[in-house]
């Protein structure tokens, strides 16, 4: 399947989603924050990169805005997953630059779903 950075600092979310990625066959790349997720993205180079938003440090939307100026990493698609459930902040996502926008909480399937979706 696909490789895919998974950034997301609550870590009982981020064995959830990493179990249902990789019950699906994907190799995950975990991090915690978005400094080591750019590290990882440029290191790795994934097939997709999923961000939480709201983290210490760095947002998701400048992790986002950051990885799609870099000439290594602005092409891999970024899936945002996010509490922020407001419409403003789904447009926002996608003008930074993600290719979708996955509100929690949210079932197996539809993020299962929405992964496949970017990825192919």
């Amino acid at each position: 399947m696909s490789k895919v950075l998974l950034v997301e600092d609550n870590p009982s979310l981020l064995n959830l989603m990493e179990s249902y990625l990789e019950d699906a066959g994907h190799t995950v790349i975990c991090a915690t924050d978005a400094k080591k997720a750019v590290e990882q993205a440029v290191t790795h180079q994934p097939d997709i990169i999923i961000t939480d938003i709201v983290m210490p440090g760095m947002s998701g939307f400048e992790l986002c805005r950051s990885l799609k100026k870099h000439p290594i990493t602005g092409s891999i698609p970024i899936m945002m997953c996010s509490s922020k459930n407001q419409e403003i902040d789904r447009l926002w996502g996608m003008k930074q630059g993600a290719a979708a926008y996955l509100t929690k909480p949210f079932s197996r399937e539809q993020f299962l779903r929405t992964v496949n979706l970017v990825v192919n």
